[in-house]
């Protein structure tokens, strides 16, 4: 484990010779840039990142990051919000609301375990950081981007299966939240029991007794 990080952090290939023997420009260089910055990230946390230490990993000069952000934060948020829409997670569709956030979870889980640590961590600095709200912080990463999670809910609201008009957006996120909770605190993948747990045993059942308690639960056939 490196600086309180998963050993296993998903870093990117290593471009170093490559980029030594060429000029980059433009969109390229941005993206090796922060294809840097992700890289520092995942090895040695938000704290320690710095201005310096991307430049060196990058093999460029500081200045070259200086004329494309202001500071620090600024190429945090530009770096995860460049890996997040460079890898998008597909939507599963299984015909349930059960079945699809079962496959969400456990591809958040099995395939992005460790980039949630490193996100939720870098968003912890960031809130100390910047001083914004949350809401603000995850709006500069996420920019105009859907959530993964957007076309699952849409598609169970088609179905009747939830109501987007009336269910809290807590119901909505408490999956997310406990699976990032769980992660952060073992730094270990989420055991399959507790993923069927947090969906049978709270996230559904949630969704029910709100349906019930407005009015928008389905007539019995």
């Amino acid at each position: 484990m490196t600086g309180g990080y998963p050993d296993r952090v998903p870093t990117l290939p290593d471009k170093t010779e490559p980029l030594q023997r060429q000029r980059r420009r433009g969109e390229e260089l941005e993206a090796a840039l922060l294809d840097a910055a992700w890289d520092e990230l995942a090895q040695v946390g938000f704290a320690r990142l710095t201005m310096e230490s991307v430049a060196a990993r990058a093999r460029t000069g500081v200045a070259v990051l200086y004329r494309r952000w202001s500071n620090k934060d600024d190429l945090v948020i530009a770096a995860l919000r460049h890996y997040g829409t460079t890898r998008p997670v597909p939507a599963p569709d299984t015909g349930t609301l059960r079945g699809d956030m079962l496959a969400l979870l456990e591809s958040v889980n099995e395939g992005r375990s460790a980039f949630t640590v490193i996100v939720s961590a870098a968003f912890a600095g960031l809130l100390s950081s910047t001083g914004l709200t949350p809401a603000e912080v995850r709006a500069r990463i996420m920019g105009d981007r859907p959530l993964w999670s957007d076309a699952v809910f849409r598609r169970a609201h088609e179905r009747g299966e939830i109501d987007l008009d009336t269910i809290p957006t807590a119901i909505l996120t408490m999956p997310f939240d406990l699976i990032r909770h769980d992660l952060l605190m073992t730094l270990k993948p989420v055991p399959q029991e507790r993923i069927t747990s947090i969906v049978d045993d709270l996230f559904l059942p949630l969704a029910a007794a709100q349906r019930k308690a407005t009015g928008t639960e389905p007539a019995s056939r």
